[in-house]
């Protein structure tokens, strides 16, 4: 059980440099780096949060870049086929004559797009845990490590994926 001395900072305390992350098997005395400010809790969470949203955010937005571009290579296949040819002048300008121009003129949006939405979902998810956190464990006067942010970014991570999903019940 923890006591009101053990969550206070040493005298020679110094905010740790972020992320200070050390392998926690096995840690040699004075290796384990941990928070004593909230301020300092908040920080390292939404750090951590923006880090692990905005990755996935992005690995997304490639992923849609990549799609639209098989779509108009797919598209730009069938225009070199026979039956293209036999298109009307008007129907063959609904379908477009280069679908890779069209595409990447406004495919780059896509990347800008995701990383403002991600970027402003983290900011959100990380200072409101990362704030409940740090004045849970600063009521508690506990000390944190750091690897907690992390996990916490993860798991801001994971409700935002899971959020994205439709849930039905059976009734």
């Amino acid at each position: 059980m923890s006591t009101s001395t053990d969550g206070e900072p040493p005298l020679s305390y110094v905010t740790p440099d972020f992320p200070s992350l050390y392998w926690p098997i096995r840690a040699s005395p004075g290796e384990p780096k941990y928070l004593y400010y909230a301020g300092d809790m908040w920080r390292f969470t939404l750090f951590w949060t923006l880090i692990t949203v905005g990755v996935a955010h992005v690995l997304v937005a490639i992923w849609a870049v990549l799609m639209q571009y098989s779509s108009a290579l797919q598209k730009r296949k069938w225009l070199m086929s026979p039956a293209a040819s036999k298109l009307t002048p008007k129907n063959r300008k609904l379908v477009g004559q280069n679908p890779i121009a069209e595409t990447t003129r406004w495919v780059w949006l896509v990347p800008i797009l995701y990383v403002v939405i991600g970027g402003l979902e983290a900011l959100l998810a990380g200072s409101i845990v990362g704030l409940v956190l740090g004045a849970v464990y600063d009521a508690g006067y506990f000390k944190m490590s750091t690897w907690t942010p992390l996990f916490w970014g993860i798991i801001n991570l994971l409700v935002l994926v899971l959020s994205s999903f439709r849930v039905q019940g059976a009734l």
